[in-house]
């Protein structure tokens, strides 16, 4: 049988490595227009003090300054191209990272924070290995620990006739745009983003399984925790029916 981490809604095998082989050499010029100060310092207050693992660790973003900071860093990610990347940066190489599917790879330790940002709990391909991620989390927590979930807020009406077309960012040497299609019947949207350069264009795809806030909430109660915030963004702005992100937090 099929780990349920391991198969997509349509049955097809999970790939957690698959993202970061496309992406690992240009990912960080495509998170550059993030708030990533804004992060961490949310992060690092978060934590307060204890030690931090990141799931989807990824090129070291937020891991890489939550470290400089004192924290004892670890990290989880299904590519072993984007953990190259981290290795290479000042630093990276004394965080460990285990490479795998974070929603069912454990590592020692108790956490007083796990983290999962930028939307990655979408690239999880089904409802049960989003179940399993929370699941995941908890059991790395300490108690009192938390599992701090950042993610857009699904928003069917951007697109028409079922896909949609934008621009992410533009600059007089790069401009980045995604194509997307989405899928409501089983909960997912099919995307490419675009990357054009005078060197030439990047084809980089990626498939979300998307749900609701209200949703995650869920999968967190039947993995024991408790929602303790939810903000638009990093720096705390109020929750509203306007948002069209979330940084949810959750507790053991």
């Amino acid at each position: 049988m099929t780990h349920e981490s391991g198969s997509s809604a349509h049955g097809r095998e999970f790939d957690p490595s698959a993202y970061g082989r496309k992406i690992a050499d240009v990912y960080d010029t495509t998170v550059e227009q993030l708030p990533t100060d804004a992060a961490v310092d949310r992060l690092h207050e978060l934590a307060d003090g204890g030690p931090v693992l990141e799931f989807g660790i990824g090129t070291g973003r937020l891991a890489l300054p939550l470290a400089a900071r004192g924290l004892a860093v670890a990290g989880v990610d299904g590519s072993a191209e984007m953990v190259e990347v981290l290795r290479s940066k000042p630093g990276g190489d004394r965080i460990p990272v285990t490479v795998g599917d974070f929603a069912a790879t454990r590592v020692e330790g108790e956490f007083a924070l796990v983290v999962l940002a930028l939307n990655t709990i979408f690239a999880l391909p089904s409802q049960d290995a989003q179940v399993n991620c929370f699941r995941n989390a908890a059991a790395h927590l300490r108690p009192g620990g938390r599992f701090v979930v950042e993610a857009w807020v699904p928003d069917p009406a951007a697109f028409r006739n079922g896909s949609a077309l934008r621009l992410l960012s533009l600059s007089e040497d790069t401009v980045l745009a995604e194509a997307a299609r989405l899928s409501t019947a089983d909960q997912m949207m099919y995307t490419t983003k675009i990357r054009m350069t005078a060197g030439g264009l990047r084809l980089l795809p990626a498939n979300h399984r998307y749900a609701w806030p209200a949703e995650l909430d869920l999968m967190a109660r039947l993995a024991g925790l408790e929602r303790e915030h939810r903000w638009s963004d990093w720096t705390g702005t109020p929750f509203t029916d306007d948002s069209r992100t979330h940084v949810s937090v959750y507790r053991l």
